[in-house]
């Protein structure tokens, strides 16, 4: 399932992110890239030891946990912190698939990669270039959206960035572990979620809701991996 969030982070809070961030130091994005990766990743990164990143990761996280359109989505089990890229003077990243399993930093936990996503941190018009092509079972799905905007899609998806050819284009992505591991189970839960939710809207009070709410735990319960 690819699915776009408008609005995760406000103006104000773009203008935090990206304030912080030019006082960053950037290293060359290839250092966390695996073996195949690297060779086709022209970027920089943030290291992730920087304390810049972890102080605007934490931001980023912290009004993600209070998204109900991300929560519904990802069901999430575990949530790696925001890393942060920055693409410039031709910057580019090749077809390729993320890695099926990430170490969380500064622990021995590992983390599946079932949900990728990015929170796009500069206003499109500020460069040219920079779209995320994503691969999917309706084709290639070109995302370049607005400051504060967030896509999330799966991690089997092959998917690549297009050069930068003007300007700078720094974005933040990370990765979740979802409760339920399958992309077609959550996207059925998605859907009965928001179809519940609506008739509550319509509907209120109206017995079926009830019924409704119950098929959604019990397939939760069927299908969750913990």
């Amino acid at each position: 399932m690819l699915l776009k969030i408008p609005g995760l982070l406000t103006n104000e809070q773009v203008h935090r992110c990206r304030e912080a961030l030019a006082r960053a130091s950037w290293v060359d994005g290839r250092t966390t890239a695996g073996h195949g990766a690297a060779s086709v990743k022209q970027n920089l990164q943030l290291a992730l030891s920087d304390p810049i990143g972890i102080e605007v990761g934490n931001l980023i996280l912290d009004v993600l946990g209070r998204s109900p359109l991300f929560m519904s989505a990802a069901l999430p089990l575990k949530v790696m912190p925001p890393m942060f890229n920055r693409y410039e003077g031709g910057g580019t990243y090749g077809n390729h698939v993320d890695n099926a399993i990430r170490m969380l930093r500064g622990t021995d936990h590992r983390v599946r990669t079932d949900i990728s996503t990015t929170v796009f941190l500069t206003d499109p018009a500020d460069y040219d270039g920079g779209e995320l092509v994503i691969e999917d079972t309706y084709g290639s799905q070109t995302i370049k959206l607005a400051a504060g905007d967030m896509v999330m899609y799966p991690g089997t998806s092959v998917h690549r960035v297009t050069p930068v050819t003007r300007g700078s284009r720094i974005s933040a992505f990370f990765w979740t572990q979802s409760l339920i591991r399958e992309d077609a189970q959550r996207a059925l839960l998605y859907e009965l979620d928001n179809s519940i939710q609506q008739l509550a809207v319509d509907v209120p009070g109206h017995l079926e809701i009830t019924r409704l709410t119950g098929v959604y735990h019990n397939l939760v319960r069927r299908w969750s991996i913990t």
